[in-house]
């Protein structure tokens, strides 16, 4: 399940709770102040006549300046020095008289972590030179007027990211005693996707815009039939952000000498970003009770999450959901510097004994036996891929990397997963760190069906080879559409495809059970069901299709058992509510040019009081043929739709000046929505904030208009999700054209 932290009832597999608690804070991890400032406003001690000092430090840091523009850091806010790593940036120096190559000698430092070493990387000598080389910290005097220098200094590629404090030290080439003047501003270096040299370069610049610079996307959800969306701003460039992602680094106790390899850093951000065992900053929940936090459906930025977990000093927010960790995740990874994304996988296994496939076990009658079906798949579950060469494998798995900050197993002892490499995931090679394994049972293990006998025993009598990793979702490059990406995970399915059952027979003998595909099934009968347009609405009854066939050139009976239950996102099911039993006779080869049609339907007075979050539903289809004895089983998940709300801007977009937007939502059920609540966001719009409506009447509109002036010209996304308890997952994003400055209006 997606628990990530969590179990509901009757899934006896998880030794985790509903809903974290702690009853303990950390002690606050040391975050390493920067040297202080010399006296006298920074000058150093010595004051002799002649003696080369330093009387100030101008880092060129402003957002519109050329460090700034050419790093690519102008979008985040504030005027500190932000650098990419592997790229020269200047600096100017005010010294006490001019500088003289014949007769002064000057170098820099850069400081980083509690105990800072040149053999780690975390104390670094900055020598001047007179000629840069690339892949070596360097400095270059590039400009010289009058006391004033000007020095251009290189970075390697593979420098360690984090906050840097920074001195300059001077003295005469003669030996004199030195003076050193320390910077009262710090230096933040980051991973750098332009330059080719630093393992996480991406040559194509459209999708660096995209996975690095983007700070607003789409995250899918639902069911592979009914694929839902939702804007998320992940605002890594907003006020607080980069801080608060600098002290996720910090309170990770990740050793800083660590912080140049991606691969590490990526694997400590999965681990941190939720709560279990280190005080992250998500708490997990999947209980339904959110009323001591906010529900994981009401949010949709990081922006808010990440701030609370900074200006609280690391105590956990709640809560979260695998979208919220997803989402947190691309935040964090795009501001440090690594390209990201979000990526929903629908029909996600969750494997829990490493056999690679998913395992349903039944009993002598074909019932599910539940205490020992641990094995789950949701309907959806979202995690990251990230970018980066990948040196610590063969060639060949560099590239995307699955990544995975839902706690669902531990890993090495900590709650984290990946990064793995999306290459050898296709290709089955389980064996390649990090957890290719449980990413590749995901999104290709078969579901095998498992039936008890009389002994005790456990005889394999079907399996199912299509039954995960369906749709695999992202947002398209450049535009809001979805780019379904599951050719990267896997190879097509199908009864053709030879290198899709050798990745997965390839990847099953590093299972629990490598023996399982040793007994073949007869298939000449077959199940399915169908879902008509977008499926049912919420509040109306749910109609499906379940279509049967007959390949074979004899008649075929079969008695097929359905049961359907409300389950939760993750694949854990909440309870039975309608079981029923359906006798099937099929002519010869029914199924070459018609099937035989039985229609389905599950009333809304069956469910309305059974609904959790995300109100999905599995219905489970088990039979077996006479003549055959061949059996037939299906799994179908399927969920209600829910309605959309309207938003509909009112004036125009002049940053500055006042607009409004009107609200509107109609209640689909046919009974009260109790406390309902708006929540709203639009970067460079207005703050999130709840707008409180209360009880909205069965199928009644309410309308709220919000007003809100524009801070930012160009277009701009205004965010409106609905918080209640009958409903999750009832949101809509408006773009806000083009907002311009009272000056543009006028040229205008």
């Amino acid at each position: 399940m997606c628990p990530c932290c969590c179990k509901h009832p009757n899934a006896t597999s998880y030794d985790i709770t509903d809903k974290v608690e702690f009853t303990k804070l950390p002690t606050p991890a040391a975050v390493v102040d920067p040297p202080k400032p010399k006296p006298e406003n920074g000058e150093a001690k010595e004051t002799d006549e002649g003696k080369l000092s330093v009387c100030s430090v101008d880092l060129l840091s402003s957002k519109a300046g050329q460090n700034r523009q050419e790093h690519h850091t102008d979008l985040y806010h504030g005027d500190e020095l932000i650098l990419r790593r592997g790229q020269t940036f200047q600096i100017e120096l005010e010294l006490n008289r001019p500088f003289s190559t014949d007769t002064d000698k000057l170098y820099l430092e850069l400081k980083t972590g509690p105990l800072p070493l040149v053999s780690k990387g975390t104390h670094v000598i900055i020598p001047l030179v007179e000629h840069l080389e690339d892949e070596r910290w360097e400095a270059k005097i590039v400009e010289q007027n009058g006391n004033k220098i000007k020095l251009s200094i290189n970075s390697p590629a593979n420098a360690v990211i984090g906050l840097y404090g920074l001195t300059v030290t001077t003295s005469s080439l003669k030996g004199d005693a030195t003076t050193t003047y320390t910077s009262s501003k710090n230096i933040v270096m980051l991973f750098n996707p332009w330059c080719e040299e630093d393992t996480v370069f991406l040559d194509n610049e459209g999708e660096r815009k995209e996975y690095v610079l983007n700070d607003t996307g789409r995250i899918y959800y639902g069911t592979e039939k009914q694929i839902g969306a939702r804007t998320w701003n992940f605002g890594q460039f907003h006020e607080g952000i980069l801080e608060a992602c600098l002290f996720i680094m910090e309170k990770s106790e990740m050793p800083p000498s660590g912080r140049g390899d991606p691969v590490n850093v990526v694997r400590v951000i999965s681990a941190m970003i939720n709560a279990q065992d280190d005080y992250g900053v998500l708490v997990g929940n999947w209980s339904g009770d959110y009323s001591d936090g906010v529900s994981p459906t009401a949010w949709s930025s990081s922006v808010e999450i990440l701030r609370k977990y900074h200006s609280t000093n690391g105590t956990p927010v709640s809560y979260g959901q695998c979208w919220v960790f997803s989402g947190v995740t691309t935040t964090v990874l795009r501001c440090l510097g690594i390209p990201a994304r979000s990526v929903t996988n629908f029909q996600s296994a969750h494997d829990t004994d490493v056999s690679l496939t998913t395992d349903v076990y039944l009993d002598e009658n074909l019932e599910p036996i539940n205490y020992l079906n641990r094995d789950s798949v949701w309907n959806f579950h979202v995690w990251n891929d990230c970018w980066m060469a990948r040196p610590d494998l063969p060639p060949g798995n560099g590239g995307w990397q699955a990544v995975d900050a839902t706690p669902q197993e531990t890993s090495q002892g900590t709650f984290r997963c990946g990064p793995a490499s999306v290459n050898a995931i296709r290709s089955g090679h389980v064996y390649l760190k990090h957890d290719t394994p449980f990413v590749f049972a995901e999104v290709n293990s078969d579901k095998i069906y498992w039936q008890r006998n009389l002994d005790g025993t456990f005889k394999q009598i079907y399996s199912e080879k299509k039954a995960v990793g369906h749709c695999i979702s992202t947002k398209a490059v450049g535009s809001d559409k979805r780019a379904d990406i599951t050719s990267l995970y896997k190879h097509e399915e199908g009864t053709d495809s030879e290198e899709e059952r050798i990745a997965v027979e390839t990847a099953s003998r590093y299972g629990s059970k490598p023996d399982v595909y040793s007994t073949p099934v007869a298939e000449d009968v077959s199940v399915e069901v169908k879902v008509d347009g977008e499926g049912p609405r919420m509040g109306a009854d749910a109609q499906l299709k379940i279509l049967v066939k007959n390949l074979s050139s004899q008649p075929r009976r079969a008695t097929i058992h359905s049961q359907v239950a409300v389950m939760y996102y993750t694949g854990v099911l909440k309870g039975t509510i309608k079981k029923d039993e359906m006798p099937v006779e099929l002519s010869p080869n029914e199924g070459w040019i018609s099937k035989k049609t039985i229609d389905w339907v599950l009333s809304y007075q069956q469910y309305q009081s059974q609904l959790v979050d995300q109100a999905a539903f599995m219905l489970t289809l088990c039979g077996r043929v006479t003549e055959t004895k061949q059996v037939l089983a299906n799994q179908t998940t399927f969920r209600l739709r829910t309605p959309d709300i309207t938003i509909k801007p009112i004036g125009d977009a002049i940053v500055g000046k006042e607009m409004a937007a009107k609200i509107t939502f109609t209640n689909p059920l046919p009974s009260t929505l109790k406390g309902v609540v708006f929540r709203v966001e639009g970067l460079g719009l207005q703050k999130g904030h709840e707008v409180v409506v209360g009880d909205v009447g069965a199928h009644s509109t309410v309308t709220v208009t919000e007003h809100f002036i524009p801070s930012q010209p160009g277009p701009r996304k205004l965010v409106v999700s609905l918080d209640c308890e009958q409903l999750s997952q009832v949101h809509n994003v408006k773009s806000i054209g083009g907002a311009v400055t009272c000056l543009e209006r006028e040229r205008c």
